[in-house]
């Protein structure tokens, strides 16, 4: 039997650290073996998937180090490697699940199911929707299909009994089936969901191995159910440890850097990062720090993972890259790390406009443009002191924005200056003054390039770093701020 692992990261935003930890636990298990490796995109959420974001996934992936052996762009002869493109597979499993009994069309409106839930609540019963809670009269069942309602395919799950699962690190899992909800298979506008566009995909390339999140775990009896109606063998499961914020909380974007191109971006060196990505929960045998992938490759065995939550800390990653630069980049080295990092013409090329009009001699380049080739600005709570605003309404705008640019599908200028001109609009407030703190936490100052296009050049990434940076240095938002501003942000 040949070992194959995958990795199936969804393309909705930033590339994230937790999909390139994954990826290299993946990788070296697969290469431990003499295996292969494959990436394929779960790009089945159609509003917010985008190119873009695919882009990012396999460029961040390859600058750690990290190739697979089939995906999208590479082929193999188990494509297609997007999800988005295997619809008909999807459909036709989701055909013979219902003709076997083992899946039905549920009819059932959203209202529907709120009023339910709300029902059950309101009994004291917390316990998953099972088919006998969601079933309607035959007629109705009828009448709702003749007169063409939208309709989503379920499984059939047992109403009581405990699944048991095996699992590589943990061993048997017990999961109560009356915890396990009527898992929604396929969506209304024909689309899989995780779970049977997963165990199909899976089963379809050969996946022998899955290691994946342990949050995954309460779905491993839908999955071991869904492998058990068609008839195939499961695969072997891995649920491998969440990283974790240095205060043991899930590693989450409102606490940490979570884009691999926040990484980048700030000039960490990709060997460091893989490095640090592979002690998360894991340790050479003889305990070494520093260690290349190959290594890593080479001398992996997953029972050396540990289940404890590995604590992500960017001040020891910040260590270890300073101990790489040292010890292993001789002056030459250093000089092309440089350069692959941000002076190199691609994005020179795209700051030149912004200074040129600006200058006079070109020793006035580096302070005005220097904001493009620093991380997070050394800001202080008095920087904002010009800013006519109160300390509460700042922090507000900046949080405000902050959300706000986490749902840009695609970024550039146009995109975030909408953002930005709605959310002067609700504050009512005038470009110019609503700008003002923005421009002095992304730029550090208080005249410099434009702050639009700075945010442009910078990225997604590395602008959100800098504003959730200046509202930690106004203090942040308490738990009772945080109340109050999500409420009043979800009826902009």
């Amino acid at each position: 039997m040949t070992v194959r692992t995958r990795i199936a990261p969804s393309p909705t935003g930033d590339p994230h650290v937790g999909t390139a930890y994954i990826a290299l636990f993946n990788l070296c298990f697969a290469r431990q073996h003499g295996g292969e490796f494959i990436l394929r995109i779960e790009d089945t959420d159609r509003v917010r998937s985008t190119a873009e974001s695919e882009q990012m996934i396999l460029d961040s992936l390859r600058w750690l180090g990290l190739e697979w052996d089939e995906g999208p762009d590479v082929g193999g002869p188990h494509g297609p490697y997007r999800q988005s493109e295997r619809g008909d597979i999807y459909a036709e499993h989701a055909r013979k699940l219902i003709e076997s009994g083992h899946a039905f069309k549920c009819y059932r409106t959203s209202e529907e199911l709120d009023e339910l839930r709300e029902t059950r609540k309101a009994a004291g019963l917390h316990l998953a929707l099972k088919p006998a809670d969601l079933a309607l009269p035959e007629e109705e069942v009828a009448r709702r299909e003749r007169e063409g309602w939208p309709h989503v395919v379920r499984m059939h799950v047992p109403a009581s009994g405990t699944c048991v699962v095996d699992d590589m690190l943990r061993g048997t899992i017990e999961v109560d089936w009356a915890q396990v909800d009527a898992q929604i298979l396929l969506k209304s506008d024909g689309m899989p969901t995780y779970h049977l566009a997963n165990v199909v995909d899976d089963h379809l390339m050969g996946i022998t191995h899955v290691l994946r999140g342990e949050e995954w775990i309460n779905s491993a009896p839908k999955h071991q159910l869904l492998y058990e109606y068609f008839g195939w063998p499961m695969p072997t499961l891995c649920h491998m440890p969440l990283l974790r914020n240095p205060d043991k909380s899930k590693l989450s974007k409102r606490k940490n850097p979570t884009s691999i191109n926040y990484y980048r971006r700030m000039g960490f060196l990709p060997q460091a990062v893989t490095n640090y990505l592979g002690r998360m929960g894991w340790s050479m045998p003889d305990e070494r720090e520093k260690f290349t992938l190959d290594e890593m490759m080479s001398h992996f065995d997953v029972q050396r993972v540990s289940l404890g939550g590995p604590v992500f800390d960017l001040q020891k990653l910040s260590w270890l890259n300073g101990l790489y630069i040292r010890e292993d980049l001789d002056d030459d080295a250093f000089l092309k790390a440089l350069r692959d990092w941000a002076f190199n013409e691609e994005y020179v090329r795209q700051i030149l406009p912004q200074v040129r009009p600006r200058v006079e001699t070109l020793s006035d380049v580096m302070p005005l443009a220097g904001h493009f080739f620093s991380g997070v600005p050394a800001i202080e709570e008095g920087d904002f002191d010009g800013v006519k605003l109160g300390r509460e309404d700042l922090v507000k705008l900046l949080q405000f924005l902050t959300w706000r640019l986490e749902t840009v599908p695609a970024w550039h200028k146009e995109a975030l200056l909408a953002e930005v001109k709605a959310l002067a609009a609700h504050f009512e407030l005038k470009m110019k003054d609503f700008l003002a703190p923005v421009f002095i936490a992304i730029t550090g100052s208080a005249a410099s390039t434009s702050v639009m296009d700075a945010m442009a050049i910078l990225g997604s990434d590395m602008t959100r770093a800098r504003l959730r940076h200046a509202i930690a240095v106004l203090g942040g938002v308490s738990k009772k701020q945080a109340k109050r501003f999500e409420k009043e942000y979800r009826e902009i």
